[in-house]
Parts: structure tokens; sequence; C-alpha cells
């Protein structure tokens, strides 16, 4: 008996690497080309876990390719397009490692950088984030990046380093915990952030993107960043509330300085042009507080339904996964 569990011990997976996979076709081979002698260099056992969120070119069939090849390669194929962190959290469900890479496929994430990432680790950090030096991105990407970072860092009261993004590395530990968090808006690393483990940064160097190009936006980061608000912060309800009470403050002492020039110098209240320009003004405001009291609204409502945060269609080199594994939801909402 004892001899079994040394064995298994031994053969523990060590560090999983995840990495969501979308229009990723033109990199997985390469990807798995550099992982592959980097890992056999820091570990005796580790796996790939690629998590394909229905890309619509040829990522799956590459998959299924490197995984026939190698059963340290795992695949887990989603029945639609769930989103990227969606993707990252099937990822994690299905990882079995001591310590969990999270990292993007088209190697703007370079894979010799994770030596670096596990040596911090192994100092005593539970979370080790990549910290990106020079970004390899074109202006309209690091723009995107920026306003998203400036707009959270504002509306919200956790802050983000905006040159600080997926590429970390955490343990089992932190992979449980995140377990936890069912959310359906997501964002990975302010979530490892608000979870609290003790954590580093790593200066790496941020790679060429081997091929294809970022689905993310300016439109998309601005999404992105009023779902991540709105779903760990109320601070914009707080200043709708602000900005109704500044305004409530400002017309009451535009009246009163109306009425005193009146009775004092008597002058007459101009004609409804200027009545005209202040109530579109507060009807604005209104409309636009509703429509933020409507986000919040419609998250409650999303929530609400306990849908999963992604269904499995097929996995590749895994054991059978527990229930909330193959739908993305804990076990007691899906009896």
């Amino acid at each position: 008996m004892f001899g079994e569990v040394l064995v298994a011990s031994q053969n523990r997976v060590k560090i999983s690497i995840v990495s969501p996979v979308y229009h990723g076709g033109g990199c997985l081979r390469e990807l798995y080309q550099r992982l592959v002698p980097v890992l056999e260099g820091l570990v005796d056992h580790f796996e790939i876990v690629l998590v394909n969120d229905a890309s619509p070119d040829n990522s799956w069939d590459i998959i299924l390719e490197l995984a026939a090849a190698d059963p340290r390669v795992k695949g887990v194929d989603l029945s639609r397009n769930f989103g990227q962190h969606c993707a990252i959290t099937a990822g994690l469900d299905h990882a079995a490692g001591d310590w969990v890479v999270v990292m993007d496929c088209d190697l703007q994430d370079r894979p010799e950088e994770i030596p670096r990432l596990y040596e911090r680790a192994t100092d005593g950090y539970e979370i080790v984030f990549a910290r990106r030096k020079n970004r390899k991105d074109g202006f309209l990407k690091r723009l995107s990046s920026r306003i998203f970072h400036c707009l959270y860092n504002f509306l919200s009261d956790i802050k983000t380093d905006r040159h600080v993004s997926n590429f970390s590395i955490v343990s089992s530990t932190v992979v449980a915990a995140m377990g936890e968090l069912r959310e359906r808006n997501r964002a990975y690393s302010v979530f490892l952030q608000w979870l609290g483990f003790q954590t580093s940064y790593v200066d790496v160097e941020h790679g060429e993107r081997f091929s294809g190009k970022s689905s993310y936006g300016l439109a998309k980061s601005i999404r992105l960043a009023v779902e991540a608000i709105t779903s760990q912060s109320n601070k914009p309800l707080r200043l709708s509330i602000y900005i109704g009470f500044l305004m409530s403050a400002v017309s009451f002492l535009y009246a009163a300085y109306r009425v005193i020039r009146y009775y004092t110098h008597g002058v007459d209240v101009d004609g409804w042009t200027s009545l005209m320009v202040v109530g579109v003004f507060i009807g604005g405001l209104i409309l636009a507080n509703l429509g933020v009291v409507g986000l919040y609204l419609g998250k409650v409502f999303d929530e609400s339904k306990h849908r999963p945060l992604y269904v499995t269609r097929q996995l590749v080199n895994m054991e059978t996964p527990d229930t909330k594994a193959q739908t993305g939801s804990p076990n007691e909402s899906t009896s």
C-alpha cells in the first residue's frame, strides 16, 4: 500500500499548462514544440490542457493530432464559444497539476519564461504574474488595453496593472479557490487579485504574435471593462447617487441666485431656452442612471438562472470528469 502511494505521488502531475484556443490553428504546433522541451527540463510530469472555445478554424483537429501523438496533451472541446475567461475556467476545472500556468496560445506569452515563474512560485508565493516589459502589440491593442485598465481602476475597488494579463502560475490551492467563484462575468487576473493569496511579479519579454490577429478590439475591450466593473464593484451606482445630489445642489443654488437677482436688481428670469436645456440635460442624466441600474439588474437576472459557465462537447486524454467539470457549474446546481 505504501509503495502504491509513493508511486502515485511520484507520478503526480507537477505543472499543468492551460491555454484557451480561438483562431489558434496556426500557433498550436509551434506552441507544443516550444512547451515540451521547456517543461521536460523543469519537471518530470506535466500536462498541456488546450481548451477549444469553438474556434472556427481547424484548431480542434490539430489538438486531436497533438493529443494522439502525446498523451500529455489534453483536449477540452466546448460546445460553443463561451469566451476566453470561461474557457480558462474549463481548463482549470480539468487541470490536475500542483501548479497551473495559464497562457495564451498565440505565443506572445513565451513558454521560455515559465521556468522563471515557477522558480519565483517555489520561493513561497501562491500566485506569480508575468509582467510584460515591452508589449509587442499594435497601437489600437495597446490603446484598448490602456482604456480598459483606466476605466477599471477608476470605477472599481481593485487596482490593476496594464502590463499584467492572464499569463501567470498559481498553486492548486488557488485553483481550488477559483473553482468556488462561478460568476458569469469573469476576469481571470482580477479574480486572482481578489482572492488575496501571496502574490509576486516577474518581468518577462513579450513575444510577437506567431500568427493571426487579436480578437480584442477597442469596442470589445470597453465592453469587457464595463462587464468586469459592474460584476466586481457597485461604484457606478454610488457615482450616480453623488451626481444626482450634485445636480440638485447646483439647481437649488442657481434658483436661489435668480430669485435674489430678481428682488435686488429687478432682473427678470430669461425665457424658456435655459429651462429646456436644463430639462434635457437632467432627462439625459436620469436615463443614464436608469441604464446603470438596468445593467446591475440584468446581471442579477443572469446569475439567478444558474446556467453553467460552459458545456463540453468532447474530452481527449482525460478520465471521466465529475459533473462540475462537464458543465462548468457547481455540483449542487446540476442535481
